[in-house]
């Protein structure tokens, strides 16, 4: 085991310690980064933004002197914040500053560890190799788990690395979610883990590999799945529970969702732009709109909300034809007496008389 490998040092202690469940709204987050085999500069900021778009995390970046340069000086002050992570592989750190992060954790710190190599439990890096960036699948392990619960069996990722050749080991580790590595993009022909979380003792450590940077457009960074998987791994790893909803906007096997600014979309976001709808083009506004109002089965509330906002698509001028279609076809299941006049208005409209006398069907008005 080489020294200059933080994490590897820390194998047997990552996955060791953690906070019980807080009563805090809000949680300080310690992101250590400055060197890496990635674009730390890209990626820490990134996490940041990420984490503290919760609303859980209030989170800060620390640097470390560059590869080469003198780490006496390195010594981050754990105790003051409710997570650590670690963006980081690099030359090592001083006893006192490693020791520092072993008690943290065994004081009941909580870790996420970023597209390190260097992964919690695997034997040694040099068994480690990358696949060629492309678009894959993910497949949920493990169902249950506070971090996966409610996510899709599958989904898709975009333009990303596969770590592989990484050989777990110890007790109450868990893959939470794999990738198939295809040999067509060099490839290990085998599923390679994606998402890793461990008991140790009270404590909890996450991992993720997905997400890297790739200096061009980062389009794995800004998957809506990669990251909503990163805030709920934080949050566990903080509390060891995970209180955020799965977003609407959540990928599926179908396609792959971006989010540029790493922001959730809004109900208000969804049908501002789907009244532009064009079935030749992304169905994301569509997809999170029925997301949404799956979610509020039996919120009637919730429900009647959403139906307003569907009828202001029907109304609307400036709404093209296939975005009515769209809500008509959503209205004929989940309709109340609201919609009825928005839709029997449509009827004369040459485009939309077959999908307004469906509606009308099923809702059936008296």
């Amino acid at each position: 085991m080489k020294k200059q490998h933080l994490i590897l040092i820390l194998t047997a202690f990552l996955l060791a310690t953690l906070p019980s469940c807080r009563k805090s709204a809000e949680y300080k987050a310690l992101i250590i980064t400055g060197q890496s085999q990635h674009n730390w500069k890209t990626s820490s900021q990134a996490v940041k933004q990420i984490l503290d778009e919760t609303g859980l995390f209030s989170s800060k970046i620390m640097i470390s002197p560059a590869k080469g340069e003198d780490m006496s000086g390195f010594s981050p002050d754990f105790s003051k914040y409710d997570l650590v992570v670690m963006d980081y592989e690099g030359d090592a750190w001083t006893e006192e500053a490693h020791n520092s992060l072993i008690d943290y954790l065994n004081n009941g710190g909580g870790v996420v560890i970023y597209n390190s190599k260097s992964f919690p439990g695997a034997k040694a890096p040099e068994n480690v190799s990358v696949s060629k960036r492309h678009e894959f699948e993910i497949r949920t392990a493990i169902s249950d788990h506070p971090v996966t619960k409610g996510l899709p069996v599958r989904w898709l990722h975009p333009d990303d690395e596969i770590v592989q050749g990484i050989e777990l080991a110890g007790e109450n580790l868990q893959v939470l979610a794999t990738a198939f590595s295809d040999t067509s993009f060099s490839g290990s022909g085998r599923r390679e883990p994606v998402l890793v979380a461990r008991n140790y003792g009270q404590g909890r450590i996450f991992a993720t590999l997905i997400g890297l940077p790739d200096e061009k457009d980062n389009k794995a960074l800004h998957c809506a799945g990669s990251i909503v998987a990163l805030q709920r791994g934080a949050e566990w790893a903080a509390t060891g529970d995970v209180t955020q909803t799965v977003p609407g906007d959540f990928p599926t096997a179908a396609a792959v969702v971006l989010r540029p600014d790493f922001k959730g979309m809004t109900l208000d976001e969804a049908f501002e732009l789907i009244a532009g709808y064009d079935i030749q083009k992304s169905t994301r506004h569509y997809t999170f709109i029925q997301n949404e109002i799956r979610r509020a089965g039996g919120d009637t509330e919730k429900l009647l909300d959403i139906e307003k906002r569907m009828v202001r698509v029907l109304t609307g001028s400036e709404a093209t034809e296939e975005s009515k279609k769209l809500m008509l076809r959503e209205l004929s299941w989940m309709g109340s007496d609201y919609c009825i006049s928005a839709v029997r208005d449509l009827a004369a409209v040459p485009g939309l008389q077959d999908e307004v006398k469906y509606t009308l069907d099923r809702l059936n008005p008296e």
